[in-house]
């Protein structure tokens, strides 16, 4: 995980090369990396859909080959437009690499990557890349690891040389010289003592990993204040416990591009990266229970796996990446979708290598891999079985605040064109179709302009279809000002049988981010849950068409205190259009208000063009927030709203002759001015 251009892929394709997944290096900037199989991907020279795949590492210490090991890897996208494919990614794995730029340090996108793996308590090790670089400095780059992400940052490795001077890393765990040799593509390694000019250098900074090891190791505090010797082994035992519990952020350094640097950190995932069953167990909530439930992670428990993407592929359909948190799926068996209550069959099980795959028997703990012949599974789904309805936590993305309108080339392609966007929108949550009611326009809304740019580029690519495309406008949305109590009443006679529903509604403003929320607390017993579930259904859809300009809704909750049913007259059909009538009711009397998309904005000028951007930025609405000098420039960070920031990079390449750059991602929601 990475900030954009940090080099994610390079490192991955390396990764594969070194542990024989691979048998040539993929590069980037030819558009043969492994991992970017996209022809967009290869084209923009970017990563646009996360790629999974697997590969196997011995670790070798002093001439000795080690155990086998087993390593999933997912290779994410860092443009910001992206986000969501990084943060399902991080939801289901284990351990992450952080991939820094020697250059530029914590970027933008790296400490939005970074909150993503907080957030999911992601154990994290630090590789400092581009070390070759002209302007690469690795002590800066340190630095600002730890000012800028607040994280404990311990250097494992130091450069020996920099920019074109570099030649290798100090091990400051082992105190040896590491370089790489050029002619075999650095898959020969030449390890030395450290040299004599070096020595003190290499003594001080070992003397800093032990300092940062002893603040949250006992053992070696013990150790080191009685002027013991400390092992190697012990300190990455205890390291190993730091990590594990994000205490400590252990850097590497190397030079991707010249292949050197990749191996020690291909040791450091075995040596400080949890394996599957050493994380905290998944906590799932029992639907019986109305409880959170640990689940561990063995082989031969009940089966439970999170559906964490969809992958639409023209030969085999819908593709359902899946992480196995307990139990196993084999091939042929029958899949239950808890959160949907259908059963479904997994036809065949795939082990992953970016877009090739491999056929598989069974799918572990642990394990991720992609079943197919799954029709109903969504991204968030939780697959298992109906003795154990557990649900492990939906994942959360950010909204949509940019929407294009789309029209078919003809009348004939318009079904087409609404089943190839409905199939985007199950593979990715933050892109969103819908159909004007008033227009007959079909609206599609997505992350940025960049995002949506790539998913018009794969509409008529892809699937061949002639659309035309609009300017892009920006995405509102509506919510509530105060609370209001309505009681709403249904009937309607259908096919001479009368169908009837009352339901009393609060709705109530919630603090702005929380989402919308659902309660049921009427006290009437016996109500079926079919009911209850069409009651849902009708509010969650209301949540989706807006209140008085057809915007979606926000930050509302919705508390269903009164009921009135009878087993003669009560029917689904009556009590989801009760409770879409109601909540529809109660929000207009609820003083309605427009919200609008605030955008963070992060841009770094040359000193002397600072003051344009500044300039630049108020013009358009936007508040400057903070304002920091660095080596390649000054940041500047800044909240501005969408609807002014369209066109901004041509103007921002105007004032600053081409040469500040700016990202920008979806803040918050504010009232509309």
């Amino acid at each position: 995980m990475a900030h954009i251009d940090a080099g994610k892929t390079t490192t991955t394709e390396r990764i594969l090369y070194y542990t024989g997944k691979s048998h040539r290096i993929g590069e980037v900037d030819d558009g043969e990396a492994t991992m970017d199989w996209m022809e967009q991907e290869q084209e923009r020279g970017i990563t646009i859909q996360s790629a999974a795949t697997t590969t196997y590492w011995q670790k070798t210490e002093n001439g000795v080959k080690g155990e086998r090991c087993q390593i999933n890897i997912i290779d994410t996208p860092g443009h910001v437009d992206f986000t969501a494919e990084v943060e399902r990614s991080l939801r289901v794995l284990d351990g992450a690499i952080a991939i820094f730029d020697a250059l530029r340090g914590v970027e933008p996108q790296t400490e939005t990557v970074w909150r993503q793996a907080a957030r999911y308590k992601v154990p994290c090790i630090g590789y400092i890349n581009k070390m070759d670089r002209i302007g690469a400095d690795f002590y800066a780059a340190l630095e600002s690891i730890k000012t800028r992400l607040g994280a404990k940052a311990a250097a494992l490795q130091i450069p020996i040389g920099k920019e074109s001077g570099f030649e290798g890393v100090i091990d400051l765990i082992e105190l040896k010289e590491i370089r790489w040799d050029a002619e075999s593509d650095g898959e020969k390694m030449e390890i030395t003592p450290v040299a004599p000019e070096r020595n003190e250098q290499a003594l001080q900074w070992r003397e800093k990993l032990i300092d940062s090891l002893s603040s949250v190791s006992d053992i070696v505090t013990e150790k080191y204040l009685a002027g013991e010797e400390l092992p190697a082994a012990l300190i990455r035992q205890e390291l190993r416990k730091a990590v594990l519990r994000r205490a400590i952020l252990p850097i590497f350094a190397g030079a991707s591009r010249r292949n050197m640097g990749v191996q020690p950190l291909i040791d450091a995932v075995l040596d400080y990266l949890p394996a599957p069953d050493e994380v905290e167990p998944a906590q799932a909530h029992h639907q019986k229970k109305e409880e959170l439930v640990p689940v561990p992670c063995k082989a031969d428990a009940p089966p439970l796996a999170l559906v964490f993407k969809i992958q639409y592929e023209r030969e085999a359909g819908s593709l359902c990446y899946v992480r196995m948190y307990s139990g196993s799926f084999n091939t042929g068996a029958t899949v239950y979708n808890i959160g949907k209550k259908k059963r479904e069959r997994a036809n065949r099980i795939l082990r992953m290598h970016s877009n090739r795959h491999e056929p598989m028997d069974t799918l572990s703990a642990g394990d991720i891999g992609v079943i197919i012949g799954l029709k109903l599974a969504q991204t968030g789904d939780t697959l298992g079985s109906e003795g154990w309805p557990l649900l492990l936590e939906k994942m959360q993305f950010p909204e949509p605040v940019i929407s294009v309108s789309m029209e078919p080339r003809n009348l004939s392609e318009s079904e087409k064109l609404k089943e190839v966007l409905a199939l985007l929108s199950k593979e990715d949550p933050t892109f969103i179709a819908k159909e004007d009611e008033e227009t007959g326009q079909l609206i599609i809304s997505g992350m940025g302009e960049l995002h949506l740019d790539v998913l018009v580029t794969r509409i008529l690519k892809e699937f061949y279809l002639g659309a035309k495309v609009g300017a892009p406008q920006v995405t509102y949305r509506e919510s509530i000002s105060v609370q209001v109590e309505r009681t709403e009443s249904f009937s309607k006679v259908i096919a001479g049988k009368e169908n009837a529903a009352s339901l009393t509604i609060k709705v109530e403003p919630l603090a702005r981010g929380s989402g919308n929320k659902y309660t049921w607390a009427a006290k009437f017993r016996d109500i079926p849950e079919e009911i209850r579930d069409a009651v849902e259904r009708g509010v969650n859809a209301s949540f989706q068409s807006g209140i008085a300009l057809g915007y979606p809704c926000i930050d509302i909750g919705v508390t269903i205190t009164g009921v009135e049913y009878s087993e003669l007259t009560g029917t689904e059909m009556a009590f989801e259009a009760c409770a879409s009538l109601g909540f529809d009711e109660a929000c207009k009397n609820a003083s309605p208000v427009l919200l609008e998309p605030i955008m963070a904005v992060s841009m770094v000028s040359p000193k002397e063009s600072v003051g344009d951007v500044i300039s630049l930025m108020t013009q358009r609405g936007g508040q400057v927030l903070s304002m920091e000098s660095k080596a390649g420039g000054d940041e500047v960070k800044a909240q501005a709203p969408m609807a002014k920031m369209f066109g901004f990079m041509t103007a921002l390449r105007s004032v600053s002759q081409g040469r500040a750059v700016f990202t920008m991602e979806f803040s918050h929601f504010e009232r509309k001015a």
